[in-house]
């Protein structure tokens, strides 16, 4: 326990990376199976995550990142990109998905087929969409404590062109939206802001025990 408190106590929004070090590929697999097993509403999972380390591509994405060195100097950038609107085929990839990892009759999830579709097929895509969105931050907090596990530092983002990345990336033909990225890699020995102290709100703000 104190160790994974020390992990979070340790990483940061690093703001310089060191663009000679790569993360190793063992390392990288860790991080995104963590990601992976992220929790997720329904366990639908209603995102796509990509992986991106190609210089030109990423070179394109700065500009529209506000300028920031992270994008073309972390090992890599990934984009958290949230479905904008689903029907009852989200569901049913999940629910096949579920009876083929457990061997269970589709017979047998359509209660909970149905139970799913009453909460969420009703709704507006604006809210589908802000649903949507909302998950990905899970998926983001995962990523972010597994690379501190391991000693890789990481930037969450949301400052960047959602539009922009979208065009880039070609996400309206896939119906998704960029909603959040984060960098990760290893910092660099001139970024500052490393040796700032933790600011968070102290146990008694933040807590109440009811």
């Amino acid at each position: 326990m104190n160790s994974y408190i020390a992990d979070l106590n340790w990483r940061y929004a690093t703001k310089k990376f060191d663009a000679s070090k790569s993360i190793a590929m063992e390392d990288l697999d860790f991080i995104l199976e963590a990601t992976r097993l992220s929790t997720s509403s329904y366990g639908l999972q209603p995102y796509h995550i990509f992986v991106i380390t190609d210089p030109k591509l990423r070179t394109k994405l700065q500009p529209v990142s506000w300028g920031q060195s992270q994008i073309v100097d972390a090992s890599h950038l990934i984009v958290f990109a949230n479905k904008v609107n689903f029907g009852e085929e989200l569901l049913m990839d999940y629910l096949e998905n579920v009876s083929r990892t457990r061997n269970i009759s589709m017979d047998v999830l359509s209660g909970y087929g149905d139970f799913m579709k009453s909460k969420l097929i009703s709704l507006s895509q604006e809210d589908k969409e802000v649903w949507t969105a909302k998950q990905t931050y899970l998926a983001l907090g995962n990523l972010l404590n597994a690379a501190a596990f391991l000693k890789i530092d990481a930037c969450p983002m949301e400052g960047f062109e959602s539009e922009a990345y979208n065009d880039l990336l070609g996400l309206k033909a896939k119906g998704l939206n960029a909603t959040v990225a984060a960098t990760i890699g290893y910092r660099s020995a001139e970024d500052e802001t490393q040796a700032y102290k933790k600011v968070r709100q102290s146990k008694e703000q933040l807590f109440t025990h009811i």
